[in-house]
């Protein structure tokens, strides 16, 4: 945060305000799908001139390039926001994008007061937005709810604080550890649940990274297919609707150092950008989706590239054990997601990592997030405590 931050974090919160700001956590939770790469935001508009306080206008981020979860809560209360306290889970915009600044949004519609979970990470903004709503005379108060906050746009905060986007590393493995074969080949490991489960972990994504070894050996298309046109859960209902809605296919980034993958490969299919990355290229040459890049010294800088150059937040890793081995080694991995399938290959088998321990001490430590069962599969979720300290 700026030295010219204007002002303090606040801590002393009613229930009611917890209430709301949880209501705008939600809100904001809507555009997981379709605001990359924006971050999500969530805004509530509340009236409490009255005997009981009165919600008057909800919105969230649909969309980059579309309105703000400010001016759709505003659009639905109308009027009635005049006088009226708005919560929302981001320092709201002051500068102009896609879209005009939602500061100047909230002056003209005449709130009083404006309840924010975080202020901006990026620090050449940060704190801008809350000083024009000071400087109009708006109260603004700020820290609400910041972890949850924090913890819904990770993505956008990793991309200013570790100059890099978030990882999260993806991988399917069997009972007995094992990731693929001997020869390489590793479909399919997991069940037809889990791997409709795995096309919501790619839609949240900017981009998805694999190696030459995975396309070599399985060709994907590493893009989001909705698997069935029956929903079973809320989550799957809203997922399905945010394909229809103009979703936008995350990219994807090839490291293939000598060169070796063939431009018919499905990786290449042209409904993405896609990242080419070796050692024989000469220079940046863009062609349509496809760019090809070089000179990158190592996986730092290349990802600083794609933080800084590309504005991408967040980036699905799923590759072989070498790949995935250089990014845990290199301490890359903020987030493990691992499926296992009832199955057993035998000790010839890949393993998850490409990793030389000798010592107990110092294996990586990780905390478990979450365990779930899906189809005849288990999810687990894992975060590197020393990458996220």
């Amino acid at each position: 945060m700026n030295a010219n931050f204007p002002l303090k974090k606040q801590t002393n919160w009613t229930s009611y305000d917890r209430e709301m700001m949880s209501l705008a956590l939600n809100l904001a939770e809507k555009g997981q799908y379709t605001a990359r790469p924006n971050p999500m935001v969530g805004c509530v508009i509340v009236r409490t001139d009255k005997q009981q306080p009165e919600i008057v206008g909800q919105g969230w981020h649909q969309k980059s390039g579309l309105p703000h979860a400010e001016v759709n809560a505003l659009s639905e209360a109308g009027d009635k926001a005049r006088g009226a306290t708005c919560y929302v889970t981001l320092e709201p915009c002051a500068h102009y994008g896609k879209t005009g600044p939602c500061t100047q949004a909230l002056i003209d519609a005449g709130v009083s007061k404006v309840i924010a979970a975080m202020h901006d990470p990026n620090p050449s903004v940060s704190g801008k937005g809350f000083k024009l709503l000071m400087d109009a005379g708006i109260t603004v108060e700020y820290g609400l709810m910041e972890a949850q906050a924090r913890k819904l746009i990770r993505g956008f905060v990793s991309r200013f604080e570790k100059k890099r986007p978030w990882i999260t590393c993806k991988l399917a493995m069997s009972l007995d550890g094992r990731t693929a074969l001997a020869d390489g080949s590793s479909q399919w490991i997991t069940g037809s649940a889990a791997r409709a489960d795995v096309q919501k972990l790619r839609a949240r994504q900017d981009a998805i990274i694999t190696g030459i070894g995975t396309v070599l050996a399985d060709n994907p298309s590493l893009n989001v297919r909705a698997q069935s046109d029956e929903p079973t859960t809320d989550e799957d209902d809203w997922f399905y609707q945010a394909c229809d809605i103009g979703f936008s296919q995350p990219a994807r980034i090839l490291l293939d150092r000598e060169k070796r993958a063939q431009v018919k490969a499905k990786i290449f299919n042209d409904d993405a950008q896609v990242f080419w990355l070796s050692d024989n290229f000469a220079q940046i040459q863009k062609e349509n989706h496809l760019t090809r890049l070089s000179g990158f010294e190592s996986l730092s800088e290349m990802l600083k590239y794609f933080a800084e150059q590309q504005g991408m937040n967040n980036l699905l890793l799923e590759s072989g054990h070498q790949l995935a081995g250089e990014f845990l080694k290199q301490q890359l991995i903020d987030e493990l997601v691992v499926y296992v399938a009832p199955k057993l290959m035998g000790n010839q088998a890949m393993g998850l990592f490409d990793l030389n321990i000798n010592k107990m001490q110092i294996t990586p430590e990780l905390h478990l997030l979450d365990l779930r069962r899906i189809g005849d599969d288990i999810r687990l979720t894992y975060s590197f405590e020393s990458n996220n300290s």
